[in-house]
């Protein structure tokens, strides 16, 4: 009875901004500052390593994107398991020192001597993506369990808004400093200061619970391949993320080739893009929690935002508009303001799964979703050569848009869900 009242006492400030928020919301903009930093770098960089042509770069740049998105769908697996049979805690540790290290590598990497620094550039990338796997999933299974159910939306939406200004806080960083591994190595060491701030953290009630019954499996990866049911919800919970990636796998990571084939004249800078994507997502994200909120459901505000999302990748790839490299760059904010239900759509994952299985599914999905900018890029450049930028972008787009609506409308509304319960 007394704790009872204790918790009715605390105000819905108090939880929000409570310390597991805000060390969730501080980790995973050091997450984004970290998974941003090589496209918004990718130029720049290759240059300075003594790539040369347009086509290398491009080559390039894709081969390390797809080595730090397969670390990503690799890390996904192995700290959702550990978070759910050790700990969400354990998972917010072991993941910030492995990117932490990782990015401070990349910093030192024109000071390699012992291998070709393009092929070290590749595996320290795939190592980061190990690391920057854990950091989403942990984060928001623990707010999610500690937070009352009707906050649980606008919680996880204030780590996701704060957590993506990061990109933003990169760009800039890369701008001011002038050197692309002066930047690698701030992220490496903000890492390491967030390590000291978590220590304060303790770990969720409903998981503590679950530890003590000895009869319950937990972090069973292949539990989601062995009901139809758990099956269906799980990919469906990829599909959602689908688009989101998309819109910066594909259209913001390589919007100098599309600014190119639009023939708008001027140099489209990648980073900039990136940052002005990041803005939109983060207010989207700030505000998809209250959109959830106010229509009592997270499938509705998920729809209306990707609506949103797919007017504008329509209006940038088909109405002819886009003139100038400042018109991208607010295209590229329109986007990211309709696919800021990224925090929405990692929380959909966590709330559909027990507590036994929660931290594997949110960790996992996310980097799944991130895992496919593999496939994405595989067909982007597949088609490329036929079909040209713009068409190539708009077939491997239909694709990510249809299973993202379908997944969406089709899989079981979460908005008030208790999350005291377990997979048997």
């Amino acid at each position: 009875m007394y704790l009872n009242t204790m918790k009715q006492e605390k105000t819905t400030l108090q939880y929000l901004f409570s310390l597991p928020v805000i060390v969730a919301a501080l980790g995973y903009f050091v997450d984004i500052y970290d998974l941003q930093l090589f496209g918004i770098v990718r130029v720049q960089s290759l240059e300075s390593l003594g790539l040369s042509t347009k086509d290398e770069i491009s080559k390039i740049g894709a081969k390390i994107i797809s080595y730090q998105m397969i670390g990503l769908l690799i890390g996904g697996v192995l700290w959702g398991v550990l978070g759910d049979k050790k700990g969400r805690l354990s998972v917010l540790f072991g993941s910030i020192i492995t990117y932490s290290l990782a990015n401070i590598a990349c910093g030192l990497i024109p000071h390699i001597t012992f291998m070709d620094k393009v092929e070290a550039y590749k595996w320290l990338r795939f190592i980061a993506g190990i690391g920057l796997a854990g950091e989403l999933g942990a984060g928001i299974t623990l707010v999610s369990e500690v937070l009352p159910k009707n906050l649980r939306a606008i919680g996880t939406s204030l780590v996701a808004g704060i957590g993506l200004l990061g990109a933003v806080v990169a760009t800039f960083t890369v701008k001011l400093s002038g050197d692309w591994t002066i930047a690698y190595l701030v992220g490496g060491a903000l890492g390491i200061a967030l390590l000291l701030l978590r220590v304060g953290v303790i770990e969720s009630g409903i998981y503590k619970d679950v530890v003590n019954k000895k009869h319950v499996e937990r972090g069973n990866f292949f539990a989601f391949f062995n009901s139809w049911d758990r099956f269906t919800k799980y990919i469906k919970c990829i599909g959602i993320g689908l688009p989101t990636w998309f819109c910066i796998g594909i259209l913001t990571y390589f919007s100098n080739e599309f600014g190119e084939a639009m023939g708008i004249t001027e140099k489209v800078d990648p980073g900039l893009a990136i940052m002005w994507a990041y803005v939109g997502i983060s207010v989207g994200d700030l505000f998809s929690g209250l959109i959830s909120h106010w229509f009592h459901s997270r499938k509705k505000a998920i729809a209306a935002m990707m609506s949103f999302a797919l007017i504008g990748v329509l209006f940038f790839l088909f109405s002819g508009g886009v003139k100038s490299a400042n018109m991208l760059y607010a295209i590229c904010c329109w986007w990211g303001l309709g696919t800021g239900y990224w925090a929405m759509f990692v929380t959909v994952g966590a709330e559909q799964f027990g507590t036994n299985l929660r931290a594997t599914a949110a960790t996992t999905v996310p980097n799944m979703v991130r895992g496919t900018v593999v496939i994405m890029t595989f067909l982007f450049n597949l088609f490329k050569p036929s079909q040209g930028v713009v068409m190539s972008g708009a077939i491997v787009g239909a694709l990510c848009f249809a299973i993202g609506f379908y997944s969406t409308l089709t899989i079981p509304e979460t908005h008030g869900k208790d999350l005291d319960f377990l997979e048997e």
